[in-house]
């Protein structure tokens, strides 16, 4: 395959895979966002929420938060929230935002900028992802149980069970998309499972492109386009490079893609040619 240079952080090079998607870059921060895991777009007050580690990826350690920068890649503030452990996945349903932090779901009043709940999940040890559906149900994986819970008027119950490397999730139309190691499967109300597609890298993060295509990363590194008939092509590979590629946000309207990028610190915007 032809390989093309098309931007470069942290003064390395960047390769897309030259295929009928491409990414361009439009903007990066510098590398002073403390470990992002998770971004979550907010269109209305036009930022982007981000969950910080900012210390071990799995550590107890009270370092980690929540921060918030302009949809534009400007006015970053790191301390929005504080006081959190490791947190990873994030979920908005209204005035709500959803943390996964560990053992627990964090729950953020918004307006006030609060943490306002913590719903424990019994037996977790590794909560990951979350996605909210329009109704305010709540799905959150765990990582190192192989399970994904499903929380409902703050009440967590088990919804799957033996999900190996259970990780990224989307709730898309009725379904929800989730991560079980390189598998892209889908499970709807009835609980049938189908499989999308299979990957050459552990799922991450997972957003619909807005045609039934998706766009999953791996977080050592890899962004791929998945199209509906799950044909998988490398939109990017940053894993030489040490630059992660976490939990994406994406923008269907403007095609654009949000990604944290853990160890090296820094949120990048993609535009998806």
């Amino acid at each position: 395959m032809k390989y093309i240079i098309y931007s470069i952080i942290s003064c390395l090079p960047l390769y897309s895979i030259a295929q009928q998607h491409q990414l361009e870059q439009l903007w990066q921060t510098d590398a002073i966002v403390a470990v992002p895991e998770s971004v979550l777009p907010d269109f209305d007050k036009k930022l982007l929420y981000i969950s910080l580690i900012d210390g071990g990826g799995w550590d107890a350690d009270g370092k980690g938060g929540v921060g918030k920068l302009g949809l534009d890649g400007k006015q970053y503030d790191g301390t929005w929230i504080s006081g959190l452990n490791a947190p990873k996945g994030l979920g908005r349903h209204g005035d709500r935002l959803y943390v996964a932090d560990i053992t627990e779901v964090v729950v953020i009043d918004i307006p006030q900028g609060k943490i306002i709940k913590k719903i424990a999940v019994d037996s977790a040890r590794a909560l990951n992802d979350i996605t909210v559906t329009n109704e305010g149900i709540v799905f959150v994986s765990d990582s190192k149980t192989g399970r994904i819970w499903r929380i409902e008027k703050d009440i967590p119950r088990l919804f799957l069970d033996h999900v190996p490397g259970a990780n990224g999730l989307k709730w898309i139309d009725g379904d929800l998309l989730y991560a079980e190691g390189k598998r892209l499967q889908k499970v709807n109300a009835q609980q049938q499972t189908t499989l999308v597609a299979e990957l050459p890298q552990g799922i991450d993060g997972i957003e619909p492109v807005g045609n039934g295509d998706y766009i999953v990363t791996a977080w050592i590194g890899y962004i791929f386009y998945v199209s509906a008939n799950g044909h998988v092509d490398t939109l990017l590979d940053t894993h030489a490079e040490n630059m992660n590629t976490a939990d994406i946000g994406y923008d269907a309207a403007s095609r654009i893609l949000y990604v944290p990028t853990f160890n090296a610190q820094k949120v990048v915007a993609f535009r998806l040619k």
